[in-house]
């Protein structure tokens, strides 16, 4: 069975203060956005799951436990990528990712509605 994980950031610990988070972004928004992302990657016969982190020191434990399983592809969401002011945030990610599954595939999407499409580029047909 195709296993993908989606690394992001827990909807409650996002900084909606930042500019570059779309305005009307709410933690429920988001949190919605993540189950329907998993239902989608659910619906096409993987199994799915998500890796909350906050935007601190504990990121990279908090990715490590999670690289602990195999996964076939590995989706970083927006929240991690987009804030400019993440940018030191989204290069731990990158490097814990590397670091503990340095031959999965790393995925990006362009929104949470398009994460399993985003999975599926690397995991269909391999």
């Amino acid at each position: 069975m195709t296993r993908v994980l989606l690394i992001g950031i827990k909807p409650e610990a996002v900084d909606y203060s930042d500019p570059d988070v779309p305005p009307g972004t709410t933690p429920e928004k988001i949190a919605a956005g993540i189950e329907a992302t998993l239902s989608d990657m659910q619906a096409r016969g993987w199994e799915a799951a998500f890796c909350s982190i906050l935007a601190d020191d504990s990121a990279e434990a908090t990715i490590a436990a999670s690289l602990a399983e195999h996964w076939d592809c590995i989706v970083i969401g927006g929240g991690i990528r987009v804030p400019s002011q993440g940018l030191a945030l989204f290069e731990r990610v990158i490097n814990a990712v590397h670091h503990g599954a340095p031959k999965t595939p790393i995925a990006f999407n362009t929104s949470p509605s398009d994460s399993a499409d985003a999975a599926a580029r690397w995991v269909t047909g391999r």
